[in-house]
């Protein structure tokens, strides 16, 4: 032993102290995960240990510095050795041991000390020999990479102030950290304050170290970005905030939320600092990892960095699906659910209290308001302390009672936003056309006022006062895509009828009490052929297209002969349908075949006139159900004959509800179809040829080209369907007699398309005859204007029950000769269409009085009383306690029941500043302590459309500027304060003027033309058809 050598350390205490020191402490000392232990090389160890036992300080043995030289591979990288084993080659003592042996002896120049880390594996506590070694680099320059070594106890924000030491990172630079495997995949380190062992890196990972960009931007998700030029990273310096959001696709509601809560300056203001990152919760069971926030994040730091026109956020987007399913996909949603999903996400990913405790509510039992309500806020603290409760939490007062033992219930609960009822009115405006008897007045746009929970009777009798028609006398039916798309019943509801849909109101005509009970209500479609057979179908077809308006009337069953149809639809339409000059009117010739057929074909169309069956007559109960609107006659003098019909028995109107459907209106295929409808033989008659071989064994004595047979051939059928004729009965003043119905006989021969020339000429034998051609030919089909297969074919009969439809086919060169379009599709509007409507508005502070108005709990929401010991509908009012920094007020202006759903498009009168709630908070006496309760405008989530459809867009006050803006997804524009105030306002957002920071930027100055565009592509805004409740410059569309 030199005296160099011992001078290097601390006079050491006696040997027996030191033997007996250390050996305490290595008995005593207890593995406790984190601690630091030493590697010593064990013939060092053992030199010692034989010098301190000798109790001799001048031995031979003495054992000099700490020399740990064996165990290094060399002694440049000072590596230990691979597969070194304790106690044969080192030993291991506690950092309390360690020091004291440091101090006493020493140790070789330029050696480091080899401290290692107690780590808590599965099971076990063990000290770390071999630490992790990983690879660090920066994600600019992956080909620079440092080895490192670290314990799997040590913390990944430790490696990360080494990379920073080590690349030199700008202090304040906001890093993430990437784990990179050997098979090249990456994944995020996103919580820094777990173990290495926690965050599974091992020997070989590499660790990657990326910068947030200028534009707010990450280096590794860069392509996410849209950018307006190629230029626009390096050029671009807009004001931040001043930025748009790509809608992508039905998006807009995420957008216009987004856009909110971005000019929400406190809580932009916590994100742009970073503020969050210490403060992520990444073990909370109730939040999202912290991935919410974090995505958040990306997208306020991208808007507000001033160098975007719009921004993706295709990310953040797919974060909100991934832990919201409601929100996967691309379907339209609420923006105010979607804000209430991202506030409370946002709370637990940034909640302070990583431990929740259980906390046992209790009533107010009587105690002051004051005391309950400090308890209550106290408790919602220890679980919720994040920067949402600090901006958006307030609290209110719940207070139920029973209304059975009068027991008062009293809770104070924390609110993030409040939901405010609109005062909802109980009418409701319908704009519905009225279409009269009178051929030829033109269809009457009307706005009737109609009770919201009322019926179709109610819509009938508002009419009724407008047109002095009687309500009896209507129908009501929603007409789509030239057919009919639904025909109401009287006592069906209102609400099912939307503001969009097409309504028509038809006056009916008034029957006499008999032919109450043969009324038939008739649907009349309007078909043009086309100018080719469609051979490809198979069958002798024409395709055709409904055009027009369709009408419906109401007529005695006698009066459904094809002919007395012809003539009543020619009258119903004299309007736009010239009929020919009889000097002009064309002939043609018809070769006429076998006498059997053209008497049996007779006997088919009066049998099957449009498809009508003279079996399954209702019975009379029936008819009087259904035969509800029926009255005096005005039109039972177009029939042909004059006399009672044996083949049109007597039949109700059907009951609307039986009626076949319509397809749904979003399958409606275009209004063109083609179908298997047989070329009609005669030119009037479209079933006559059809029908003909099935009652070929039935003669008749006559028949004309129309398809009126005698009634010898009605007899013929009657007898062959086994249906009953009625009765002769006298004729009803007004009505034809006997001497007068063979008069009108040859008139009707003479007039009507068809003749009975050859009638009586025996059979066998063809015959050329004249005839005049009809305009159009008449023809059953189904409710969608459609012919189906069988449908008057083979003398198979179709119920007029279930198939009350009528077409009347067009040929193309006879419509464009005899149709007037123009004239059909006029119409004039009611002196109730120019008053202008009364738009509906409320003050906020009427809503607020609403919000704190006692109701009554419904029966599926009772109050469960401790002192009844069941459940009661008990009174419950809210009132106001404490307000936030931050309030959003939610305008419920969608309104669901039981028995309607809409939208209510009130104004509600809201002001931009000083808006004041010292009259709506409980607590009238504020403490020097508390804020006050006046607050300014900062930002408003608009809605504009209906129920299933509609846009969602946001005007916002720039923090720094105090302009305000309006943002229409990824566009932008300037917008005035007289432009916010609108029907369409959905959420609004009010700060607390004693936190309102004054503006660090002086307002841009007067909006520039439109044709110089800033660099932020915001447009400026003119009173030029504005737009109400939107910047004039902005064009609204629906997604």
């Amino acid at each position: 032993m030199t005296a160099s050598s011992r001078s290097a350390a601390a006079e050491p205490p006696g040997l027996e102290t030191q033997r007996r020191e250390v050996e305490s402490l290595l008995r005593d000392c207890e593995l406790r995960a984190g601690d630091s232990w030493y590697v010593v090389e064990r013939r060092w160890y053992e030199q010692w240990k034989e010098f301190v036992e000798t109790g001799d300080q001048n031995s031979s043995s003495f054992p000099g510095q700490i020399d740990n030289t064996e165990l290094f591979e060399d002694l440049d990288s000072y590596h230990l050795k691979e597969r070194l084993v304790e106690n044969e080659d080192f030993v291991l003592v506690p950092a309390e041991a360690w020091h004291k042996l440091l101090a006493w002896y020493g140790m070789v120049d330029g050696q480091p000390a080899l401290e290692r880390k107690v780590v808590d594996l599965p099971s076990t506590l063990k000290v770390e020999v071999y630490p992790v070694e990983i690879f660090l680099c920066l994600h600019s320059n992956m080909d620079n990479a440092i080895t490192a070594q670290f314990s799997r106890a040590d913390r990944i924000h430790s490696i990360q102030r080494v990379m920073c030491r080590a690349f030199s990172v700008p202090q304040g630079s906001e890093c993430r950290l990437w784990m990179k495997s050997s098979d090249s995949s990456c994944e995020r380190l996103r919580n820094v304050h777990v173990s290495v062992l926690d965050a599974c890196l091992s020997t070989g990972m590499t660790v990657i170290m990326e910068m947030r960009n200028a534009d707010g931007t990450w280096p590794s998700s860069r392509p996410q970005i849209m950018r307006n030029s190629v230029e626009e990273q390096d050029s671009y310096r807009g004001q931040p905030g001043v930025c748009g959001l790509t809608n992508l696709g039905n998006t807009c509601f995420m957008n216009s939320a987004l856009q909110c809560l971005s000019n929400t300056p406190p809580l932009t203001e916590y994100f742009l600092r970073s503020s969050y990152l210490e403060e992520l919760n990444f073990t909370n069971p109730l939040g999202m990892k912290g991935e919410i926030a974090e995505a958040y994040a990306d997208v306020i730091k991208q808007m507000w960095s001033g160098r975007h026109y719009s921004v993706v956020p295709r990310i953040f987007k797919t974060k909100v699906g991934h832990f919201a399913s409601q929100f996967l996909g691309y379907q339209q949603h609420d923006s105010q659910e979607l804000l209430s999903f991202l506030l409370d996400g946002l709370h637990e990913d940034l909640n302070r209290v990583k431990n929740k405790e259980y906390i046992e509510l209790r009533d107010a039992d009587g105690r002051p308001d004051q005391e309950v309500a400090e308890e209550a806020w106290r408790n919602h603290r220890r679980r919720n302390d994040s920067v949402i409760v600090d901006t958006f939490h307030g609290l209110f007062k719940s207070t139920l009672v029973c209304p059975e033992c009068r027991k008062v219930s009293v809770t104070f609960d924390p609110f993030c936003y409040l939901s405010v009822p609109l005062p909802v009115s109980k009418d409701r405006v319908m704009e519905v056309f009225f279409v009269s008897l009178d051929p030829n007045a033109k269809p009457v746009q009307h706005r009737v006022v109609v009770p919201k929970a009322g019926k179709v009777s109610d819509l009938c009798a508002a009419l009724s006062e407008m047109t002095s028609i009687p309500a009896s006398q209507m129908v009501v039916a929603d007409v789509f895509n030239h057919r009919f798309y639904k025909i109401y019943n009287a006592d069906e509801s209102l609400s099912c009828i939307l503001d969009r849909d097409d309504i028509f109101v038809y006056e009916l005509s008034v029957l006499g009490e008999e032919e109450q009970e043969e009324e038939v209500l008739l649907a009349l479609y309007l078909r043009e052929r086309s100018h080719y057979r469609d051979y490809g179908s198979g069958s002798n077809s024409y395709g055709t297209s409904l055009f027009g308006h369709p009408l419906l009337l109401n007529l005695p069953r006698r009066s459904c002969t094809r002919e007395a149809l012809y003539t009543l639809f020619l009258q119903r339409l004299a309007r736009y349908v010239q009929p020919p000059d009889p000097s002009e009117e064309v002939e043609e010739e018809e070769e006429e075949e076998e006498e059997g057929e053209a008497a049996a074909a007779a006997a088919a169309c009066k049998t099957q006139t449009n498809g009508i069956s003279d079996g399954n007559v209702p019975s009379h109960d029936e008819e009087q159900e259904d035969g509800e609107r029926a009255g005096p006659s005005h039109t039972d003098d177009s029939h042909g004959d004059g006399r009672p019909d044996g083949g049109a028995a007597a039949e109700p109107r059907p009951n609307l509800n039986h009626t076949q459907p319509s397809p749904e209106r979003g399958e409606e295929a275009a209004s063109s179809t083609s179908e298997g409808e047989a070329e009609p033989s005669s030119l009037c008659g479209a079933n006559a040829v059809a029908n003909a071989a099935a009652n070929a064994a039935h003669s008749a004595n006559s028949t004309n080209a129309c398809g009126s047979a005698s009634a010898s051939a009605s007899g013929s059928a009657n007898a062959d369907h086994g249906a009953p004729s009625p009765p002769e009965r006298p004729p009803r003043p007004g009505e034809a007699t006997e001497e007068e119905e063979e008069e009108q006989k040859e008139e009707a021969a003479a007039c009507s398309p068809g003749s009975l020339e050859g009638a009586e000429q025996p059979a066998k034998r063809k015959t050329c005859r004249k005839k005049r051609k009809c305009l159009f030919t008449i023809q059953a089909v189904n409710s969608n204007g459609t012919t189906e297969r069988g449908m008057g074919e083979g003398g198979s009969a179709v119920s007029f029950s279930s198939q009350p439809y009528v077409a009347i086919d067009w040929d193309p060169d006879m419509k464009k000769r005899f149709y007037n379009e123009n004239e059909a599709e006029k119409y004039v509007k009611h002196g109730s269409m120019e008053v202008p409507q009364q738009q509906t508005t409320v003050q906020l502070q009427e809503c607020i009085e609403l919000f704190t108005t006692v109701e009554t709990l419904e029966e599926e929401n009772p109050w469960y009383c401790p002192v009844c010991k069941k459940h009661q509908l008990a009174t419950k009012k809210l009132d106001l306690w404490s307000l936030p920094e931050v309030l959003i007020i939610h305008l419920k202006r969608f309104s669901y029941t039981k028995f309607s759903r809409e939208k209510l498009d009130s104004i509600v009168d809201f002001p931009l500043r000083d808006l004041d709630f010292s009259g709506c908070l409980l607590r009238k006496n504020l403490t020097n302590g508390e804020p006050p309760s006046r607050y300014d405008l900062i930002a408003v989530s608009n809605h504009y459309g209906g129920l299933r459809d509609g846009h969602y867009t946001s005007y916002a006050r720039n923090k720094d500027n105090g302009q305000w803006y309006y943002f229409d997804d990824s566009k932008v524009t300037y917008a005035r304060e007289e432009q916010i105030v609108t029907n369409a306002a959905y959420l609004l957002f009010y700060h607390r003027q004693d936190k309102i920071r004054k503006p660090t930027l002086p307002a841009p100055s007067a909006s520039p033309a439109p044709s110089a565009q800033p660099a932020n592509d915001i447009t400026s805004c003119s009173n030029d058809d504005a737009e109400p409740g939107a910047a004039s410059c902005v064009t609204m569309e629906t997604d």
